[in-house]
């Protein structure tokens, strides 16, 4: 699968886990390209927390489906509608769960290329994320990026030390198959911008702008 094919292929995964196990050596070779990302000063700021306990798994799903149901209630009616039938997560179908977790702290207290933008760092995290993505759908293995949760939550369940967070809680595992368009275009949620919608000319055109 060529690059560009994986980027259009990727798919964020929820309902479509087969629940078969990953297997170590596909899994590995997973996280290698994740740790192959570049990085701002070279300071690789991530790392990587594979979970596969059930009753943690069940857990962290529990909490999961709270934080929606918190969200669904906030939405007006028409929203919450359309809402409804969107799956937001597959933590216990898809039976491995990789937490990356970000340390602001790695490569010292002055890393190359932060000095004026010390975001870089957590960019750079992000970028190993894609990066693990990517190469995952190259493997015809689904990955899904759950983002229902309360930080110091997750912060506690998995026991990290002062300064390290938590930036995903990917689910990862076989499926039986991709969607051909993302969940939240196939149920009405959000399209896609079309790509001219998001091109400037030496200066940025305000009046392009979406809500």
């Amino acid at each position: 699968m060529s690059v560009y094919e994986a980027i259009r292929t990727r798919r964020d995964v929820r309902a479509e886990f087969t629940g078969e196990p990953i297997d170590d050596t596909t899994l590995w070779r997973i996280l290698g390209a994740a740790h192959c990302a570049p990085s701002v000063g070279n300071s690789q700021p991530w790392d990587f927390v594979i979970i596969r306990n059930r009753a943690t798994l069940r857990t962290f799903a529990a909490h999961v489906a709270e934080r929606r149901r918190d969200f669904a209630r906030s939405l007006p009616a028409d929203r919450a509608r359309t809402f409804a039938p969107i799956k937001i997560e597959g933590i216990e179908e898809s039976g491995t769960g990789i937490v990356v977790v970000h340390d602001d702290a790695r490569g010292g207290p002055q890393v190359l290329g932060r000095a004026t933008v010390p975001e870089t760092g957590l960019y750079s995290t992000i970028l190993a994320v894609q990066n693990l993505w990517l190469a995952a759908t190259a493997e015809r293995v689904g990955v899904g990026w759950v983002s229902f949760y309360d930080e110091a939550f997750l912060t506690d369940l998995m026991d990290l030390p002062a300064g390290v967070r938590p930036v995903a809680w990917l689910c990862i595992g076989p499926v039986a198959e991709f969607q051909q368009a993302p969940d939240l275009e196939r149920f009405g949620w959000r399209d896609r911008r079309p790509l001219h919608a998001a091109i400037h000319e030496e200066r940025y055109t305000p009046a392009g702008r979406e809500q």
